[in-house]
């Protein structure tokens, strides 16, 4: 004898096979369940040929692992629960107490922290090199070092390094690198193949690329995610066991989120980049603005170095940063950041709407390496139309007199 409440968890009907659909199925679970002891007992969570936690995929991570990997060029997908998340598990898994990772100058801020705090606590070492000279960070690779980590362009600054010679030189000292690919979302370039001069070399790249799906692949502003993508097999596996034992997983509806945006991020990616590129070059007309830091754009650090690698017709994303001229203090720049309409005041990019945050970058910097005295603003520029975010622009900038 069964009970309604019973008969309502163990019904046995089963939907028909063969459903399909423009978007996959959205599946959470923490448990799964088995048909019977021997398939409890022999499915193996490491190589995605079954399903046993929540934890180790379902259908829907799945395939959103198996198209990151496609859109980065590599073999091997993990999904975390932010970008910052995803530089935290490559640190975790190949670091140990004693060995050193390398960060660019202009690194993410939240990645330098982990190497100031946690990794400084457990005994892992840490310098900064200067990504714009290949040779400063020829002379910092030394016996213990372990990992590199490049980032292109720099973290609001904005700066291109020479990726494929930064890259070449861990190479030829057997030192694992992993570059934050965020920026190019994986359409402005492979960050595995990144080649010499303008030609893509296939293995000439990064060992590991993360990306932090919040920004470009979600769209939204409202889902937070990150992927670390390998070609290898047993550097996967060791990414993979780290990520098991830290508990990292992503929920379902997500995972569905990205995977409805992902087929549209080439066309916002090219939207978020023409707007920004007219935005950058009327930017550069302007007197109250000393420099435009935008990687496409001639007289920018590093522009050869993306011309190379992207071409001169290659993408260059919605992203880029303005220099005020140092007559403006501070208080004047935050006051033409709060006249804004348009543009809003936070954190994160890749989304529909224009945002702005000002940085005090000479107290994020060792003494000496930042040139200019003026105000950095950081623009993420989002889908609104350009005349709107350039009218919005002009009459902010009118607070500064």
């Amino acid at each position: 004898m069964t009970t309604p409440a019973t008969d309502l968890i163990h019904h046995p009907y089963v939907p028909p096979a063969g459903f399909a659909a423009p978007q996959p199925g959205v599946h959470r679970a923490s448990t799964v369940i088995f048909p019977d002891v021997a398939a409890l007992r022999s499915r193996d969570w490491k190589h995605k040929n079954g399903y046993t936690y929540g934890l180790h995929g379902t259908p829907t991570t799945f395939q959103l692992e198996e198209r990151i990997a496609t859109l980065e060029g590599g073999r091997h997908c993990l999904l975390v629960p932010s970008g910052l998340a995803a530089i935290a598990n490559v640190n975790l898994s190949l670091l140990a107490a004693g060995d050193e990772v390398l960060l660019p100058e202009n690194v993410y801020g939240p990645s330098r922290a982990l190497a100031e705090g946690e990794l400084a606590q457990w005994g892992i070492t840490h310098q900064r090199y200067d990504p714009m000279d290949p040779a400063d960070l020829e002379r910092r690779l030394g016996p213990k070092t372990r990992l590199v980590w490049l980032e292109a362009p720099g973290s609001v600054t904005m700066e291109f390094p020479p990726l494929a010679h930064l890259a070449h030189l861990c190479r030829q000292r057997g030192v694992t690198t992993a570059l934050d690919n965020t920026w190019s979302a994986g359409l402005a370039f492979n960050g595995f193949d990144l080649g010499h001069g303008d030609r893509s070399t296939p293995g000439s790249g990064a060992d590991i690329v993360i990306q932090a799906l919040t920004k470009y692949p979600s769209g939204g502003g409202d889902v937070l995610m990150g992927s670390i993508v390998t070609r290898d097999d047993a550097l996967h596996t060791r990414l993979k066991l780290t990520h098991m034992r830290l508990g990292w997983g992503v929920g379902g509806n997500d995972a569905e989120l990205v995977l409805r945006s992902l087929p549209s991020t080439p066309l916002r990616y090219r939207a978020h980049d023409e707007s920004a590129r007219l935005l950058a070059r009327w930017l550069q007309t302007r007197p109250e603005i000393a420099q435009v830091l935008h990687p496409a754009l001639e007289g920018a650090p590093g522009h050869e170095h993306w011309r190379a690698l992207c071409g001169p017709d290659g993408l260059a994303a919605g992203l880029f940063s303005v220099v005020f001229h140092e007559r403006f203090a501070p208080a004047r720049v935050d006051a033409f950041c709060d006249a804004l309409r348009l543009f809003k005041l936070g954190y994160s990019w890749g989304g529909p709407v224009s945002l702005v945050v000002p940085y005090d970058i000479a107290s994020m910097r060792r003494p000496g390496t930042w040139p200019h005295a003026g105000v950095l603003v950081r623009l993420s520029i989002g889908l609104e139309e350009a005349p709107a975010l350039q009218d919005d622009l002009a009459q902010a900038l009118q607070v500064l007199g």
